[in-house]
């Protein structure tokens, strides 16, 4: 029973590394799109009120961007938390994660929610995912600070739940225009909240339930 349980976990961790994989691959096409910066790129095509009115909105954008890859990475492998054979690997990711998004990812994606499409839902949606986003990092960070390696953990999943709204809510987008067909502006206010709230009510659940 003990082996078939010990299995069983080996399998949802291969098969969770290999589908985090993909998707990152996917997000890494996603970024070397905006590679060389250029104002119209991609994404930045609808978006041509804000880059001509306000000139801040291209470098946050581009900050988001670009950490923003760095920042799922890093996370993902401070949540093996395993060292492979590095001294200190999984600490080291943890400081480049927390680093990244106290200071560019979560700052810049804030500014963005303040513009996003889709009206004042997705407005609200990205503004709070951006506070959350920071607060769980920052929580995580406080608490290993002070030893408290069980609750710092906890936050860190938060924290990481929030991060990979970035790939859940492409994901969510791919399933509902291919399902639905609805308006795009309707798409963006529905994806916004479903990007993040899954996840972070599983994160909660396996908390609640003691298996992280």
């Amino acid at each position: 029973m003990l082996s078939l349980k010990r299995n069983t976990a080996i399998f949802f961790k291969i098969l969770l590394i290999l589908g985090f994989g993909y998707f990152f691959w996917l997000m890494v096409k996603i970024t070397l799109e905006y590679i060389p910066c250029d104002p119209d790129a991609s994404f930045l095509m609808i978006k041509q009120t804000e880059v001509a009115e306000r000139p801040e909105y291209i470098v946050f954008f581009y900050t988001h961007v670009y950490t923003s890859i760095f920042v799922l990475l890093s996370g993902f492998l401070a949540m093996l938390r395993k060292n492979f054979g590095l001294k200190n690997f999984h600490r080291n990711m943890g400081k480049i994660y927390i680093f990244l998004i106290l200071i560019f990812a979560a700052p810049s994606g804030f500014y963005m929610g303040i513009w996003a499409n889709g009206g004042l839902l997705s407005k609200v949606s990205f503004v709070i995912l951006g506070i959350l986003w920071w607060f769980s990092t920052f929580k995580a960070y406080q608490l290993a600070r002070q030893k408290k390696f069980k609750e710092h953990k906890q936050w860190m999943w938060r924290s990481f739940a929030f991060t990979l709204s970035a790939i859940t809510l492409r994901m969510w987008k791919v399933i509902i225009v291919y399902l639905f067909h609805p308006n795009p502006m309707d798409v963006y206010q529905i994806i916004a909240w479903l990007g993040w709230i899954p996840n972070i009510l599983i994160i909660e659940y396996l908390i609640k339930r003691k298996l992280i």
